[in-house]
């Protein structure tokens, strides 16, 4: 699976969107010196989401939304289209 098909599932699991989701969590005090295991809690108490979908989500909240360019175009089952994620909701993705 992609990094960018987990947001997308993520988005479809709990109806928001990657960056709704990263608002929430800055609400929340999360940022890029927060460790995973908070926001895994917080991810699974409040959205239901595992481990997979949430380290997607603490990578963005963390991260920001630059992954490595080392899948992009790979034509792997992990490849992505770009190395900058799609946070604005999966139906308006101009990669898709």
């Amino acid at each position: 699976m992609s990094f960018q098909a987990y947001l997308d599932a993520i988005e479809a699991k709990t109806g928001l969107t990657p960056r709704a989701l990263l608002a929430l969590a800055r609400e929340r005090g999360f940022d890029e010196s927060t460790k995973a295991t908070p926001i895994l809690a917080w991810l699974a108490e409040d959205y239901g989401l595992g481990r997979g979908h949430g380290m997607a989500m603490v990578h963005v909240i963390t991260k920001g939304p630059t992954i490595s360019g080392k899948h992009v175009g790979s034509g792997t089952a992990h490849s992505d289209p770009s190395d900058v994620l799609w946070l604005d909701g999966k139906d308006s993705n101009p990669h898709r």
